[in-house]
């Protein structure tokens, strides 16, 4: 059979059927379900690392504005509701303008971790650290605050042994 100038011959077979499609389908659905939970551990644990780089740079930020500003810095944790805040020690009533005020992700939680200090440094009630003016962090300041995720995967921030400032660890000691 013999076609006109112009027109296209119909191949048989080059469409996919609709058994391919759904192996196909099949087949992403699969690989998904495989890949799904590597990929929530992979976004849990970044939670996880971020908020411990996130208090590791106000502490270090509190280091610094006490030294600057010639004057105690303190960094108090409210473990029940998550937040923590760095402050000037005497903000006085007006409290301080440059107050720091922070919330962790819902998914954590922090406890702080007071190793042999006879009186925890305390600051409106709260377990603080308190950053001296020469730099150095109070002796009864608490030596390791331990974030954990919903998991129970956990990171520390530990004091350093010149006690010049905190580290993230990751295991307790």
């Amino acid at each position: 059979m013999m076609l006109a100038t112009g027109q296209s011959k119909l191949r048989c077979g080059a469409a996919f059927t609709l058994v391919e499609l759904i192996l196909v389908l099949a087949l992403l659905v699969i690989a998904t379900s495989l890949a799904a939970p590597a990929l929530s551990n992979f976004v849990r644990g970044r939670a996880l690392d971020s908020e411990a780089r996130r208090l590791a740079a106000l502490m270090h930020a509190g280091q610094s504005r006490a030294v600057s500003e010639g004057a105690a810095m303190v960094l108090w944790v409210d473990e029940k509701s998550g937040n923590y805040c760095l402050e000037a020690e005497s903000s006085g009533q007006n409290g301080d303008a440059r107050a720091e005020n922070l919330t962790l992700d819902s998914t954590l939680q922090i406890a702080v971790q007071n190793v042999g200090t006879v009186t925890p440094v305390t600051f409106k009630n709260f377990p603080a650290i308190k950053f001296l003016a020469d730099g150095m962090v109070d002796e009864n300041s608490p030596q390791i605050l331990k974030l954990t995720d919903s998991a129970g995967f956990s990171r520390w921030l530990g004091l350093n042994s010149g006690r010049t400032g905190y580290e993230i660890r990751l295991t307790e000691k």
